[in-house]
């Protein structure tokens, strides 16, 4: 068995930045780094599946010694090799694979199978990071109730009841340190589920302007915000909730987030449109600011 039995435990999702742990496995990878496998981890990886947040910045010490963390990813074993990030052939929980954490290092600093170490997170990337990607969510969410008018259609809802324009269209997110880009394409699949593309660069000040309102209204209210978790695996799913003033929304998420909205003073967006070979592709950026 390459992997342990049972899947990483991870305390990131409840805001760990420290712990302490095990060593289970190390497995040398192609490039000369190496794959560390523990039994417990702060250290937020890289989702192979939908890699929107990156990797912590992390150090994992052993006797006082410290080991730079270069990369933190998925991992996944059927028992015969073990895969990493992008490598992996099946799908997050798949019936027969193990799932983990590996923590890439390019020197493993004499780590043994066995060892106790000690993980620490970079507070300071992480609470940016994290500031970041609630501010995705709550953008989300009002960039969704300014595109209600332009739905012809019945289309799935988000937290909120509104038309989900960002979970229907969205192409790429992006969570950056206070903050995030994501990009949505407006072609004939979204057409087809019967959203109204023509006239949104027109639009575009009117739409900006209704985001960048409500968000001002929620960050206002100093909304609570959580984790919800069905278990402390790596593979058990975990939900973003947040108390808004008319709706406690539920959305799912592996990430990493705040415990209010009070810890920022104000999250804005910008948008812009963009054309991907005669697709219009909205973009939003988003930009929290530090209470």
């Amino acid at each position: 068995m390459t992997l342990p039995l049972e899947p990483t435990t991870v305390t990131y999702p409840a805001g760990a930045v420290h712990g302490t742990a095990v060593v289970v496995h190390l497995a040398p990878q192609g490039d000369g780094s190496t794959a560390v496998l523990l039994d417990s981890t702060p250290c937020h990886p890289v989702d192979a599946a939908w890699p929107d947040q990156g990797p912590d910045r992390a150090v994992i010490r052993k006797d006082g010694s410290p080991t730079r963390v270069s990369d933190c990813v998925t991992a996944a074993t059927d028992g015969t090799q073990l895969y990493t990030g992008e490598q992996i052939p099946a799908k997050k929980g798949a019936e027969g694979w193990t799932f983990a954490v590996a923590h890439l290092v390019d020197d493993d600093g004499g780590l043994a199978e066995g060892d106790e170490v000690q993980v620490e997170v970079d507070e300071d990337y992480r609470a940016a990071i994290s500031a970041g990607h609630t501010a995705c969510h709550v953008a989300s969410l009002a960039l969704n109730q300014a595109m209600a008018h332009r739905w012809k259609k019945d289309a799935r809802a988000d937290g909120r009841g509104e038309p989900d324009f960002d979970g229907l269209a969205i192409d790429v997110s992006t969570i950056v340190p206070n903050g995030s880009v994501d990009t949505y394409r407006m072609g004939k699949s979204l057409r087809r589920k019967g959203f109204i593309t023509d006239g949104v660069p027109d639009e575009l000040a009117e739409l900006e302007g209704a985001i960048n309102g409500a968000l001002a209204s929620w960050i206002g209210s100093g909304a609570a915000v959580r984790i919800e978790r069905e278990g402390s695996a790596l593979t058990d799913v975990r939900y973003w909730v947040c108390e808004l003033p008319d709706h406690t929304v539920r959305i799912p998420c592996g990430g990493t987030h705040l415990d209010s909205l009070e810890e920022v003073s104000s999250v804005r967006v910008a948008l812009s449109i963009e054309d991907a070979s005669g697709t219009p592709v909205l973009r939003m950026e988003t930009t929290a600011a530090p209470a």
